[in-house]
């Protein structure tokens, strides 16, 4: 009974040997005798126990790996302390295996080798605007030197740019000045901007004040034309009804008579306005006066 159990236990172990279960997104690399012999695929994969042994396993997945914080010196000579991010992923199992003994060792070192070497090509205030330059850069030379390593390089990232605290104090004051000179030029255009408004505006002012006194003036002249007008025309239909008034029957007597009037009227107004009172040397020229103004209107009436 124990040798059963014994044999029973033999046979368990030896099923188990015999079966490996590889899981999804794993890589198992096997080895027969101490040489490669297969890369087993997920899922139930079937050895010879003793003979085959799971030499490596690797996980297919996307890794992320962290390159370490190292000094770099730019083309200006200034030194930058720059660490970053690099995310890779296994594409051959046997090339991981067998091409290079720590994939992972290899491809941080390459990382900072190129980083080291593309900041030196770059001055410091490049460094800030060519990420992508460098980035571009690191992943294109470990991809070259990892093709014997079944490795694939996805992606790299900067993660940080530290300056020197000298460089970062004038660095802050550049910015500083250059804040304040673009202040400086925006304020200087916003009173260009509302001197060039306020002449606008005189101009326009002035031009609509001289239009309105042009308006002004053709309508006063206009006015007073149509006022000279309306009394031309009254004064010689005033005069038409007395020239038609005069070749009336007793006309002539009426005009007589309205001159005699306002002779005695004028004459009796200087009389009262002032204490010196100028009469004619012959009173009878009164009627001589009226006289000659009959004589006009009766000429004109024979004409």
């Amino acid at each position: 009974m124990p040798a059963f159990a014994i044999l029973l236990v033999l046979v368990v172990l030896t099923v188990l040997m015999t079966v490996k279960v590889v899981p999804q997104q794993k890589a198992y690399v096997l080895e027969r005798l101490g040489k490669f012999y297969a890369v087993l695929q997920p899922g139930i994969n079937f050895i010879i126990p003793f003979f085959d042994r799971v030499a490596y396993k690797y996980n297919l997945k996307e890794a992320a790996i962290d390159i370490p914080e190292q000094i770099c010196i730019t083309r200006d000579n200034v030194q930058v302390r720059m660490d970053g991010v690099i995310f890779i992923q296994v594409i051959d199992p046997k090339k991981a295996a067998y091409g290079i003994s720590d994939y992972t060792f290899a491809v941080i070192q390459l990382a900072q080798t190129t980083m080291r070497s593309e900041i030196g090509k770059l001055d410091l205030d490049k460094t800030f605007e060519e990420r992508m330059l460098i980035n571009r850069a690191v992943v294109d030379s470990i991809d070259e030197a990892a093709i014997g390593w079944g490795v694939k390089v996805l992606r790299y990232e900067i993660k940080n740019i530290t300056p020197p605290q000298s460089v970062l104090i004038a660095m802050e004051k550049q910015m500083q000045a250059e804040r304040e000179r673009r202040s400086v030029i925006l304020q200087s255009d916003g009173e260009k901007q509302a001197a060039i408004n306020v002449a606008e505006g005189q101009k326009q002012k002035v031009v609509l004040e001289s239009e309105a006194l042009r308006l002004r003036q053709i309508n006063e002249a206009e006015g007073e034309a149509a006022a000279i007008r309306s009394v031309a025309e009254a004064t010689a239909e005033s005069i038409r009804l007395v020239a038609e008034a005069i070749q009336l029957d007793g006309g002539i007597e009426a005009v007589q008579l309205k001159v005699a009037e306002n002779y005695v009227e004028q004459f009796g107004k200087l009389a009262k306005e002032g204490n010196t009172l100028i009469l004619p040397a012959n009173l009878a020229d009164v009627g001589s006066l009226i006289a000659t103004a009959l004589t006009v209107v009766k000429s004109e009436q024979k004409k």
